[in-house]
Parts: structure tokens; C-alpha cells; sequence
């Protein structure tokens, strides 16, 4: 019994020690963005705290823009993911049609096929309809999602058919089944699937990159990344680490306030029932 306990302890502290060897690149950029700007680079800040670099940077960079720009991005993908994944989750995990099997291997498959292997066909497909550089191009690629439709067809599956057949008797439509019935039981999948889609969309860079070429399209990360190239950064970690900051904060405040809800639904996703 005390040598368990001595393992758990053990494996605590490992824990600890390794979430704070984690923290120390989060803790240098804070500490950097409000620092006054140096060329020397320390861990901890060596000078007088000072919001002149966040208040510089956003007045150097369109970041209001940029914003808006993202915040567009990662919602409306969400809500069309949100709606397509429901669909073909609960077409592939409740209804029997031939070659539902196939339709699922086929896209199981595409959860393996990292999505920079496809920026090539999807900008060439982009630039036919006359699509490229503009918000719904950015958008479009990933309107579909095998890992939502994945995840959400397991929850499906693990639902009582007794609970679906009860709906309907009580005069449910196939709509209302899916959204009193099953949505409500997938809740930790959908949650799961939010927090991925979102982080994801938030930090994605490559592909926006390569899909615009003008201020009014462009999203955060792109913005970050042709800033830190600018004449407007000063060759200034100060300045460069201001605007990475601008750009994490709202994720970083959306994690400490529901990460309790994060991590219940990843980890209510992860069991089999």
C-alpha cells in the first residue's frame, strides 16, 4: 500500500514538473509583451511593466480586422461542421443502407490524410471558381469534417434505438428525433469536436496564407507572421511577443473558464459505453 502510494506521488510530481517546464515558453512571451523592448532576451522580465506594446502593436497592424476576420472564420466553419456532421453521423450510426460500411471506411480514411497534402487541389479547385481570396474560400475546404462525423456516429451508435422509436411514436419527425434525442446525448463528442475545430481554425496559418493576399481577408496568424517581418516590429521581441499575445488571449480565457467542461468531455468522448 505505501509503495503505491509512493509510485502516485511520485508520478505527481513528474506531473507538476513537467506542466511547469510547459508553462516556461507561455510565461517568457508574457513576460516579454510587457516588458520595455531590449535586444536581450531573459526568462523572467528585467524591466518596469508597460502596456506601450500591446498599445503599439495595435495600432501598427490592423488587428481589429484581423479579428474579425478569424472570428468569422472559426464560427461559420463550426456552425456548417456542426450541421453536415449531425447529418452524415446520424445517416452513417442509425440508418441501414447499402454501403454504409464503404461511405465510412471512405471517410475514416480522410482522418489520416493530413489537410496540407490537399492545399494544392483545393486552391487549384479555389482559383476555377473564382473563389480565392476571399472568406468562403478559406472556409470551404473545411466544411466537412471526418474526425465530427467520426466521433459523433460513435455516440450515436452507443444510443438506445428503444429511445429514437419512443420519439416517434409521440409523433416525432426525423429532425425532432435528432435534435431531442440525439444531440442532446452526443453533448461531450460535440463539445470535444468544438474545442478542436476552433483551436484549430483559430492557429491555422499555411492555408490562409496561401488562399489570400489582401489586409481585409487576412486572419491573426497571418497578421503575426508578416508583422514579426515588418519594419513595424523594430527587430523587437518585446513587440513580436505583444502580438502573439493579442492573438492567444482569447483562447487562453476561454480554456480557464470552462476547462473543467474541456476536460469532462474529452474525457467522456474517449470511453466506449
Amino acid at each position: 500500500m505505501k509503495k503505491k502510494k509512493a509510485i502516485g506521488t511520485m508520478i505527481t510530481i513528474f506531473a507538476v514538473l513537467l506542466g511547469l517546464l510547459w508553462l516556461i515558453p507561455l510565461v517568457w512571451l508574457i513576460g516579454t509583451a510587457f516588458s520595455v523592448p531590449s535586444f536581450h532576451m531573459t526568462l523572467f522580465p528585467t524591466t518596469a511593466f508597460t502596456l506601450d506594446n500591446i498599445k503599439y502593436v495595435w495600432n501598427a497592424v490592423p488587428f481589429g480586422t484581423y479579428y474579425i476576420n478569424t472570428l468569422i472564420l472559426v464560427v461559420c466553419t463550426f456552425v456548417v461542421q456542426f450541421v453536415t456532421s449531425t447529418m452524415a453521423a446520424y445517416a452513417l450510426g442509425v440508418l441501414d443502407f447499402k454501403g454504409s460500411a464503404l461511405v465510412f471506411a471512405v471517410i475514416f480514411m480522410q482522418i489520416i490524410i493530413p489537410n496540407d497534402v490537399l492545399i494544392t487541389p483545393n486552391f487549384m479547385t479555389l482559383s476555377e471558381l473564382k473563389m480565392v481570396n476571399t472568406k468562403i474560400g478559406m472556409m470551404l475546404p473545411f466544411y466537412g469534417s471526418a474526425l465530427a462525423i467520426f466521433l459523433l456516429r460513435q455516440h450515436f451508435k452507443s444510443i438506445p434505438r428503444a429511445l429514437a422509436d419512443a420519439a416517434r411514436i409521440d409523433g416525432a419527425t426525423t429532425w425532432q428525433t435528432i435534435w431531442r434525442v440525439y444531440m442532446p446525448c452526443a453533448k461531450p463528442a460535440y463539445l470535444s469536436f468544438a474545442v478542436i475545430s476552433v483551436s484549430y481554425h483559430w492557429n491555422n496559418y499555411l492555408w490562409p496564407l496561401i488562399v489570400t493576399n489582401s489586409p481585409a481577408n487576412r486572419t491573426l496568424t497571418v497578421g503575426l507572421a508578416i508583422f514579426a517581418k515588418s519594419k513595424e516590429a523594430n527587430m523587437q521581441w518585446a513587440n513580436v511577443c505583444a502580438a502573439a499575445f493579442i492573438i492567444i488571449i482569447p483562447l487562453l480565457l476561454a480554456f480557464f473558464v470552462a476547462q473543467k467542461q474541456f476536460m469532462s468531455s474529452f474525457v467522456s468522448a474517449g470511453i466506449k459505453e
